[in-house]
């Protein structure tokens, strides 16, 4: 009996089928196996076994050559199925005699198309079309690399004071500043005497015009300061460097004192004689008039011949009190909210007012460089009551920073606000 599938006549060849009628290379393929079982040169070939006929006895055919193909009449012409690797279709078979008796021969492994054809005879059942081959994996999208960049701004942190001219030009623009006050105020003070133009506002608009002329000339240089108490404001407001208020200090000293050497050269020998009502005098005394001091050497003591004077406590008060004034009209001019163009006018018309109020108590100190100044080429008491003309100047301005900073301070703007958020976030980063 012939095996499942094959034709009835003995002694054809035929593929061996399972029992469920699909041969071999029907079968469905299996991912990374091939669908043919590869060539084995150690077994025996099925076109070299015998075939068995009808009656389960072996035939003595003699096998054909590896060249002859299965009958056109038992497998007929059914093109491969349509996959994506290279396109294999089954080749032609030459048409062989029906009666040849001789079995086909088993085409090598390497030549067996990808999916083997069904018998004629095969029921139409047993044998489904082959599935569609899966479509080719598509290559997966390269990777995008995000690179995250931190951009960083660039903030400017100001300081006290901007980049300007160095510490040694801002020195010498103060003391040129206060010699400039010191020779005007004094020289017209003491020369104004015998002019017949001494008075008090004469004095006062004085020193108030020479310290208009000297900030609205070198504030842009050192701020013209020309006061040693309002260096000290301006640094506890956080306008001028700590470490340039020693400086600051000693030239403006320098500068004053100079000046009062200028003048204390100029005064001729016989004028305090002649301007004295007892026709005595030195250069000294003649000097000590435009010298600060309390007490008994106070200007109302001089004029009541010691029936009335300013003790110790009214002259610290004025000057403390005046000094402050004084500091706080300084800060507040120069406030970079205040039109430009008027801290001059005001710094000087300011202090030619104060003056007018001081110049009767103490002859209107406000200033230590001045103070030290006259004090120097004075007489004695003049050096031994310096030191209330440097500490109440000195608290007075302490108080206006102090005031300032707490009430009239400039406030941060959005824009500087948001650049310190920027700044944290970037250190933060």
């Amino acid at each position: 009996m012939a095996p499942t599938g094959c034709p009835a006549q003995p002694g054809l060849a035929c593929w061996p089928t399972h029992a469920h009628g699909r041969v071999r290379g029907d079968l469905p393929q299996r991912p990374g196996r091939p669908s043919h079982r590869p060539f084995r040169p150690d077994r025996t070939p099925m076109s070299q076994q015998k075939p068995e006929n009808a009656d389960a006895t072996p035939t003595d055919a003699a096998p054909t050559t590896p060249e002859t193909t299965p009958s056109a009449s038992a497998t007929p012409d059914v093109t491969a199925p349509e996959v994506t690797a290279p396109e294999v279709t089954a080749p032609e078979a030459d048409a062989a005699p029906a009666s040849a008796a001789a079995p086909a021969a088993e085409v090598p492994a390497a030549e067996v198309p990808a999916a083997e054809v069904p018998a004629a005879d095969a029921p139409s059942a047993a044998t489904p079309a082959p599935d569609a081959a899966p479509a080719a994996p598509q290559a997966p999208a390269p990777a995008v690399v995000v690179e995250e960049v931190a951009v960083v701004e660039e903030v400017v942190v100001t300081t006290a004071t901007t980049d300007g001219p160095g510490l040694l030009a801002r020195l010498g623009a103060e003391a040129f500043g206060t010699f400039l006050v010191v020779l005007a105020g004094v020289g017209i003070w003491l020369y104004s005497g015998f002019s017949g133009t001494q008075t008090t506002l004469t004095v006062a608009l004085g020193f108030g015009v020479a310290t208009l002329a000297a900030v609205a000339t070198l504030g842009h240089v050192s701020g013209g300061h020309v006061n040693p108490a309002v260096t000290l404001g301006a640094v506890l407001a956080g306008r001028t460097r700590a470490r340039d208020l020693l400086p600051y200090w000693l030239a403006q000293v320098a500068g004053g004192a100079l000046a009062a050497a200028v003048l204390f050269l100029t005064v001729p020998t016989a004028l305090p004689a002649l301007l004295s009502q007892t026709g005595e005098g030195s250069v000294r005394s003649f000097f000590a008039a435009t010298a600060n001091g309390f007490a008994e050497n106070s200007p109302l003591s001089r004029l009541s011949t010691g029936s009335a004077e300013f003790g110790l406590v009214p002259a610290l008060l004025v000057e403390v009190v005046l000094t402050a004034v004084l500091v706080g009209v300084v800060l507040a001019a120069t406030d970079r909210r205040t039109p430009r163009g008027h801290a001059p006018y005001a710094i000087g018309l300011t202090y030619a007012v104060l003056l007018l109020v001081a110049l009767p108590v103490t002859n209107a100190g406000l200033n230590p460089a001045r103070s030290t100044a006259v004090a120097i080429f004075s007489e004695g008491w003049a050096l031994e009551q310096l030191w209330l003309f440097w500490v109440a100047p000195l608290v007075g301005a302490a108080v206006a920073a102090l005031v300032y900073r707490a009430f009239a301070s400039e406030p941060l703007e959005i824009d500087e606000l948001d650049e310190d958020d920027d700044l944290e976030d970037a250190v933060a980063r």
